[in-house]
Formats: C-alpha cells, structure tokens, sequence
C-alpha cells in the first residue's frame, strides 16, 4: 500500500555520496505528501546550494520512488540549508553568518584577491548567500574588483550604537577599508588600529543571514592574520599560491602560522596555473608546474583547484566585474574553473561541519549531567 512509511523507506537507501548517510537519517528529505492517487512530493534540502552532486542525487531519488509499488506522478523539488559551525568554545560567531572562509597568501602578487573575489561570486551564482570581507586594510582592491564605489550606509540601532549596511555587488554583500578612505591616501597604522578596525568589521557590519562570509586576507603572516583567527570561528583557510618555487616558499610559512592559531586548511589554489596561446591546445607552465602539487603532498593537504592565465581575469578585475561573470568564449575555461573552486570548497564545508555536529553530539552523549550544566553555561 503506498504511503508516506513506503515512500520513506524506499529512500532511506538513497544516500548522500559524501556524508555516507541515508536521506532520511540526515534529515534531508523535507515536505514529503503522498496522495491517495499515487503522487508524491516532497523537497530534498541539499548541505549546500553549490553542491556538486545534485544531479546524481535528484537522479537517485527518483530512481528510489520509481521503486515503490502505487507512485504514478512524482514532484521533487531540490533545495540547500547550508550549517552553521558547531561551536562549544572559542570566538564568537559573527550574527547569521554560518561560515567564514579566509582567503591568504604568504606573498603579494599570487592573485589572491582574484581568487576571493571569483570564488565569492562564483558561490552567489550557485544560489548562497554570500559576503566578502576586505581584510587587506592596507591595499583594499575590494572596491574595484567588484565594481562598488557607494559607502555603506550608517544606521543608528538602540542597543548595539552605529552600525553599518554594507552595499551589494553582483549578488553579495562587500566590505571594505576602501569605502572609507580616499583612494590615494596610505593608511599609516599600527597593529591596535588594525584590530580595531577588523573588530568593527566583525560586530559593526550589519552582514544578515549569510551562508559564506569570504574574507580577503592581506599577504603574509602578520597582525591581520592574528585579528582574525581571534575575532571569529574560522571554517576553512585557502592559500593562493603560483606554481613558481619562490611563492610556494612563502606560502609554505602561511601554512604553518595557520596552523599555529588552529585555523583549519581547507588547501591550495594554485592561480596562473598555465596559458594556453591564441590557436594552440597545449598549456604553457610560463611560471613552471606543479609547485602546488608538490606542495600538497608533502604537507598532507589537496590542491582545490588549479587557474589558467587569461588576459579576461586581469579586465574583469579593473572593470570591476569578477570573470566567472563572464561568458566570452575566450574566459570559458577560467570561468569554469572558479565554478569548480566555489563547488569544492562548499562540498569540503558541508562534510566538515557534519562531522563537526557529530562529534559534538557523541561528546555530549557521553558527558555526565554535571558536565552538560557546565557546557550549557558557557
């Protein structure tokens, strides 16, 4: 007889490829009808808007009702609810963002900056709600690259003071020091003043509901880097790095400072990857090969993802529209390449917060009352 308690275990051997769980264990099937007609509906809410096994897994869906004896008509619609971090200790969350991703580099002059703008925008284009943080204080190209120049709008909220609405640009929300200042005028600051700055970033920037807060971080491994890692929950780092042995040497140390302050490496892009030339197929290591890889493998983490040289990046960047934008042919393959970025870094956060929520939750099953009290305290 065909009703919702067929329907359900029919899909509960459908599972998730990277979770390794049933749809219905991991809760993602939400919304479910079943009519005395034989249709069913139902929405399968996805760990992620950009994930990259959606099709597989609507395919397997399907093919699972198809099995049930009764189903003639079936409706399914396909969303995402992207979770937050798991927090039982450590900085605070910023207040509806759920993950902050931090874009570094151990040196100026890899594209990192490319590479978070493209990768933000790449993540609004899949459907999540996005915002960028320009952390670089000392050479915001923020602005720029995303093509907003408005400052943000000042609002005056009765308990927090003055809080700032940050503008929007192709689908996410921008922050920057570049807002704030002219755009000839060096900032001569200290560290307090850095801090400082960041803090109010953090706290004072009315952000909203966000699935992915990406934060450009400056080069190096100084003050910022510090603020950072003390100011909020960190989900993931990515280090930009060029194939060329002296960038590698530089990222290498960013590495291991993030270590240090325990913020989680999600891997490496390696940007100006290769170029391919005007009638040729052949791709040309004009700043050698494989330094990422190489790279990767001694320090036991993944290269993410691997971006050509295309005069189209350099233009979308000064015309202050990101090239995944773009749908030249000649920016095809660059384009796609930061689609497959964004998707991959969703995909690793999605795994990495569910086993995050996990953990926790085994954690709490075998503390005593005493020390349930305690961590409800805190």
């Amino acid at each position: 007889m065909l009703n919702k308690e067929s329907v359900l275990e029919a899909l509960r051997k459908v599972q998730d490829p990277d979770l390794h769980k049933d749809l219905v264990t991991l809760n993602m099937i939400r919304d479910l009808i079943v009519t005395a007609d034989g249709k069913v509906s139902l929405t399968v809410m996805l760990t992620t808007p950009a994930c990259p096994l959606k099709a597989k897994i609507e395919g397997d869906v399907r093919a699972a009702l198809a099995s049930v004896p009764g189903v003639k008509q079936m409706e399914i619609k396909m969303d995402a609810e992207v979770r937050g971090r798991t927090m039982l200790s450590g900085p605070k969350q910023i207040p509806g963002v759920k993950q902050v991703i931090l874009v570094s580099s151990g040196k100026g002059g890899v594209g990192k900056s490319t590479v978070a703008v493209n990768l933000a925008t790449a993540l609004a284009m899949e459907g999540s709600k996005v915002g960028l943080m320009d952390a670089d204080i000392y050479g915001p190209n923020i602005p720029t690259m995303m093509g907003v120049r408005q400052a943000p709008e000042v609002m005056d909220d009765p308990v927090k003071g003055e809080m700032f609405l940050p503008p929007t640009a192709h689908g996410l929300k921008v922050m920057s020091m570049g807002f704030m200042v002219p755009e000839d005028q060096p900032l001569i600051w200290r560290g307090p003043m850095l801090h400082s700055v960041l803090t109010q970033f953090c706290e004072k920037v009315l952000w909203g509901e966000l699935d992915y807060l990406v934060i450009d971080m400056p080069p190096g491994t100084g003050d910022v880097q510090l603020s950072i890692a003390q100011l909020v929950p960190v989900s993931g780092a990515i280090l930009v790095t060029t194939p060329q042995e002296v960038s590698v040497q530089d990222v290498r140390k960013a590495y291991r400072m993030f270590e240090k302050v325990k913020v989680p490496i999600m891997g490496l892009v390696e940007n100006m990857s290769y170029f391919i030339c005007d009638g040729c197929t052949k791709k040309h290591g004009i700043f050698g090969s494989g330094g990422a890889r190489v790279m990767a493998e001694k320090f036991g983490t993944q290269v993410l993802g691997e971006i050509p040289v295309v005069t189209g990046v350099r233009e979308g960047g000064d015309a202050g529209k990101p090239v995944v934008l773009s749908t030249a042919p000649e920016t095809k393959e660059v384009a796609q390449a930061f689609l497959a970025l964004a998707r991959r870094v969703a995909q690793d956060l999605a795994i990495s917060s569910a086993k995050e929520a996990e953990a926790a939750e085994a954690a709490e099953a075998k503390a005593a009352p005493s020390e349930l009290v305690q961590m409800t305290r805190f």
